[in-house]
């Protein structure tokens, strides 16, 4: 029996995490309920978000295009914790809101962010390289999520993974421009403690396949499953966990270049298979 072996406990030594799950009964907490108080106590109105929206858990995109002059703030938006802001770029219109960072925010501000129109949302998050696939930094579909984090055991029976949805896959690996920009695809490692990236733990999911490591993938994917939600989530790889010297370096822009040449791609490729927005 090993530390990890938790077979021998009684059920209700169980570890909380996947303890009193329903994974079929609604929550009394909806984030509807969240968003209509929050406009009420700031007199708000309901207004509706882009129905393609982003996370920028590092915010560089965000700082780029508001020092640009390319984001406008919506003061509509009804969230506690976050700002939205909109542009558009080749011709859409999008919405983005800068460093939510880690599973439980991500989720949480996914969930209002569905609640109030949005239809598609892509995620684009700094990475640490688990396995090499260039020298970073590089752009990573992320096929599927290792689920080491606590947010996706609330949405989904326990699972070693959780996964982009077939249909978006399909759409972004026909769609794309490898001339553009280059995609490779793989698995990440979804973690809630960065600096618990030990030694053994990368050997271990670099030998099982795993190409990077990031904070968030696994529990947007949990949602999207859960919910039928269309969530997309891309790992730019930029570092090696500051093992290397020059680490962390994004390319032009902080990555904004970059980030833009992700969304373009997707919110193109869904824009003309929808033929709306």
């Amino acid at each position: 029996m090993t530390r990890n072996d938790i077979s021998h406990l009684p059920e209700w030594q169980a570890p909380p995490i996947i303890d009193h799950k329903q994974y079929d009964a609604p929550s009394v907490f909806t984030p509807d309920s969240l968003l209509r108080e929050a406009r009420r106590q700031k007199a708000l109105p309901a207004e509706q978000v882009p129905a393609i929206c982003m996370f920028d858990p590092d915010g560089d995109l965000l700082d780029y295009l508001r020092a640009t002059g390319r984001a406008q703030r919506r003061p509509a938006w009804a969230c506690y914790h976050t700002q939205l802001d909109t542009f558009v770029h080749a011709g859409i219109r999008l919405g983005i809101i800068g460093r939510v960072v880690g599973a439980s925010f991500a989720v949480l501000v996914a969930e209002e962010l569905f609640a109030s129109g949005c239809q598609l949302l892509i995620s684009i998050t700094s990475a640490g390289q688990i396995a090499p696939l260039g020298v970073p930094p590089y752009v990573v579909l992320l096929e599927r999520a290792l689920r080491d984090e606590g947010t996706s055991y609330h949405y989904l029976p326990p699972s070693r993974y959780s996964e982009l949805r077939a249909d978006l896959d399909t759409l972004i690996q026909s769609a794309w421009d490898q001339t553009l920009l280059p995609l490779h695809r793989g698995a990440s490692w979804t973690t809630d403690a960065p600096f618990r990236e030990t030694e053994a733990a990368i050997a271990a999911y670099r030998a099982e396949g795993i190409v990077a490591v990031e904070m968030e993938a696994a529990a947007l994917y949990a949602l999207a499953q859960a919910k039928s939600y269309l969530i997309v989530c891309f790992a730019h790889v930029t570092n090696q966990m500051a093992q290397q010297g020059d680490d962390f370096e994004k390319g032009p822009d902080q990555g904004s270049q970059t980030a833009l040449m992700v969304i373009q791609q997707v919110a193109q490729a869904w824009v003309q298979q929808r033929g709306r927005l």
